[in-house]
């Protein structure tokens, strides 16, 4: 897994020797340069990153905020024969379309105001080596265009500029979010997909391969105690249990800040979970995981199966009521909310459910709704009379 996300603490990546067998770490799946991991997604990650850093490819980098995306968009400028040109990293994200333009393309003088004198595009400087656009999917319908044409062609001009520039840049992007739903919400331009997505490369969350936990937990333990000079040297077995069920929403970043937070916190040579945060202590709700984009289908099934995931894990390996504790809550909830937006009352609620009635009347007793509801409140069936079961309701071709 990556290792180091925050630049003041990087140092670039050294190009690994390509001499046959002078690298004994130099297998298909091998590690990646300052890269730790050891489970198979990570192993998956390393084999393609090592396949097409050699080419000439496009690269889409697809993973959550803090997964370590540009730590391999880093190795795979670093893997290539272009290692020993520039590497220029862009976060498109971070910029205004007017400034964003500018800087990835560069702008003459008198363009615009402020422009003062000539300047030099990050596409410019990038010339003979590799550029890392971040967070792409966050580029205008305009500059999409432009990005569109330099893939296909290698050329540009400058904003304000009518001279033609042609340049010679492996192009490396990154998205945190799914681009084919970026897409169909007409976002993000369908035919740049697919120039960018030559080989893409999916950077899976932390808590979908926590068997890397453990490595990075010991490995940011020894880097933080070197630099704060304490003796931290090992993890208590009950502090790495929590660290390895933690959800971490904010993937590495987010594990890499607990364990240096520790390290100056703590006393002693072992990390304990006093010195944890205290939603790893159990003292706090963890924060849900959150999928960015639209309510799609995708993302509730995500969140289907995180819920399920947690019950199961809540419940503790000796639960014998999974179903109640996690369909019954389910469902309640369901139930509760559906019945707010009908105004309370049940005969709209059950058709907006999909139920009958009477099972909806079954379902309300089951979970106790609506037994504190004032009398002089509307009922479920909308008039003023007691919402009891009416002769013939037993009848009901639909009743359960």
């Amino acid at each position: 897994m990556p290792i180091d996300t925050r630049p003041s603490y990087g140092h670039p990546l050294k190009p690994a020797s390509r001499g046959p067998g002078s690298d004994p770490g130099s297998g298909p799946d091998a590690p990646l340069p300052g890269v730790v991991g050891a489970g198979p997604a990570m192993r998956e990650v390393f084999r393609t990153t090592r396949q097409v850093a050699p080419s000439r490819a496009c690269v889409l980098i697809v993973g959550e905020t803090g997964t370590g995306k540009e730590l391999v968009a880093r190795a795979i400028h670093d893997l290539s024969p272009r290692s020993t040109g520039p590497y220029i990293r862009v976060n498109c994200g971070a910029l205004t379309e007017s400034l964003l333009e500018s800087e990835l393309f560069g702008h003459v003088k008198g363009s615009f105001t402020g422009a003062v004198d000539n300047r030099t595009g990050r596409f410019e400087a990038a010339h003979t080596g590799s550029i890392f656009l971040d967070e792409v999917n966050s580029t205008s319908p305009k500059l999409q265009v432009k990005l569109l044409r330099v893939l296909q062609e290698g050329e540009f001009e400058r904003v304000g500029d009518n001279n033609t520039k042609k340049v010679d840049t492996r192009i490396v992007a990154a998205t945190n979010r799914d681009l084919l739903d970026e897409i169909d919400s007409g976002r993000f331009r369908e035919d740049l997909y697919y120039r960018l997505n030559v080989v893409p490369i999916y950077l899976p969350p932390l808590r979908e391969r926590r068997e890397d936990v453990e490595l990075l937990v010991v490995f940011f333990l020894k880097r933080y105690a070197e630099q704060n000079r304490r003796d931290v040297r090992r993890v208590h077995p009950e502090a790495m249990r929590r660290l390895r069920e933690h959800d971490w929403p904010g993937n590495v970043r987010e594990l890499q800040n607990y364990v240096e937070r520790a390290v100056i916190l703590g006393e002693g040579p072992e990390l304990l979970v006093d010195h944890l945060p205290p939603q790893l202590r159990g003292e706090t709700t963890p924060r849900p995981i959150r999928h960015r984009g639209g309510a799609s289908g995708a993302d509730l099934a995500a969140l289907t199966s995180e819920l399920v995931r947690q019950g199961i894990r809540t419940a503790g390996p000796n639960a014998n009521d999974l179903h109640d504790r996690v369909v019954g809550q389910v469902e309640r909830e369901l139930i509760q909310q559906v019945l707010q937006t009908c105004d309370r009352v049940q005969i709209k609620a059950a058709a907006r459910l999909g139920i009958n009635r009477n099972t909806l009347h079954k379902k309300l007793s089951e979970y106790r709704i609506d037994e504190n509801v004032p009398a002089g409140a509307p009922n479920g069936d909308g008039e003023d009379a007691p919402d009891a079961v009416r002769p013939g309701d037993a009848s009901h071709p639909h009743d359960e």
